[in-house]
């Protein structure tokens, strides 16, 4: 049914447990820059979350101020919407295991409220492979949820390869798909965008589009480093035209690097726990990737600057509390800023 190799299905379990910080490949950028001079007076700004689901809580979060400030300074705001949004949940077993996603409306309405992030200005992306696991129902019943909510959604098959979403002044261009599936070819075929052949694409998908923005679904999860291939993908990419590449997938957070003028963050990590409650610490740190792009007519479209807003997610109940690092102490303070190290090659 799913897409996934043997060896990928082996070693999610030890993984999970402990996030690996191997890879093919560790020569990365800076997590933060400011790439036009002189920096432009007008900007959009784009507020990137990662994975949104219920699997791990089962009340609103609760959001540190600090944290709340960059996402509501966003003219758009976009995730990955993890979890099927469903009024019944069909796959039991899976669901009652944690294996099957499932997502009630209340609880996004609730967590988006408080985070403050108004329907207007979301964005979620439906391109991931948990987006079947309540069959095609399910599927369907999440778009119509979406919709009625006034919610902005990219990534399905009838879409189109790039799916044009206005910012301000500008039109964003979005390329979401997913590499990884839960379910068969022929489930997702026609439903959620699969497409990750840019070379393929037909040119005219992506005319009117002031800046291209990827959005992928890719890698193997629970690794702080990206494979060859996730890397050779995000060249393919900027060759065809994206000035932009954000992932997600990974569950942990993931560098960043700077390929001539295009940022690509290879993966911003969980924004609300998709794995079980009580996940290792590696996997409860997330980014916030905030993007500035020129609104001046001379340098319209083009990013301007960007920078990573690392945070983690703590237990609370039966809730998450999102915290900024700088929030935290002792010897978690330590562990968590050491990894960002590591990963991002610099300190919060």
């Amino acid at each position: 049914m799913s897409n996934y190799p043997l060896s990928y299905k082996l070693s999610w379990l030890p993984r999970f447990l402990k996030p690996s910080l191997d890879g093919d490949v560790k020569d990365f950028g800076p997590s933060a820059a400011y790439l036009l001079t002189p920096r432009p007076a007008k900007t959009v700004r784009l507020a990137f979350i990662g994975d949104i689901s219920a699997v791990a809580s089962r009340e609103a979060p609760i959001c540190d101020p600090a944290l709340k400030a960059p996402l509501g300074s966003a003219d758009l705001v976009i995730g990955n919407c993890e979890s099927p949004i469903v009024t019944r949940v069909r796959a039991k077993f899976g669901t009652w295991m944690g294996s099957h996603h499932a997502m009630e409306e209340a609880f996004l309405v609730q967590a988006m409220a408080a985070i403050g992030i108004q329907h207007e200005r979301l964005v979620l992306s439906l391109a991931n492979n948990h987006m079947l696991d309540q069959g095609v129902e399910g599927f369907e019943e999440t778009v119509g949820a979406l919709q009625g909510l006034g919610i902005r959604t990219i990534g399905t098959a009838d879409g189109g390869f790039v799916q044009k979403v206005n910012a301000g002044s500008l039109t964003i261009g979005f390329a979401a798909f997913t590499l990884w599936r839960n379910a068969t070819q022929a489930q997702f075929s026609g439903r959620v965008s699969t497409e990750s052949a840019p070379l393929h694409w037909p040119v005219h998908h992506t005319e009117g589009a002031h800046l291209l923005c990827a959005v992928p679904h890719w890698g193997w999860e629970f690794r702080h480093f990206p494979q060859a291939e996730t890397v050779a993908l995000a060249r393919a990419l900027i060759e065809r035209g994206f000035g932009l590449i954000v992932g997600h997938h990974a569950h942990v957070l993931q560098p960043v690097d700077l390929v001539g003028q295009v940022p690509v963050a290879y993966g911003v990590g969980d924004f609300l726990g998709t794995a079980l409650a009580w996940q290792p610490w590696p996997g409860r740190i997330g980014g916030i990737f905030i993007v500035d792009v020129s609104a001046e007519p001379a340098s319209f479209g083009k990013v301007a600057g960007y920078r990573m807003h690392p945070f983690v997610r703590l237990r609370d109940g039966k809730r998450e509390r999102l915290m900024p690092v700088t929030a935290l102490a002792g010897a978690l303070r330590a562990r968590v800023e050491g990894r960002l190290a590591r990963v991002l090659g610099t300190q919060p």
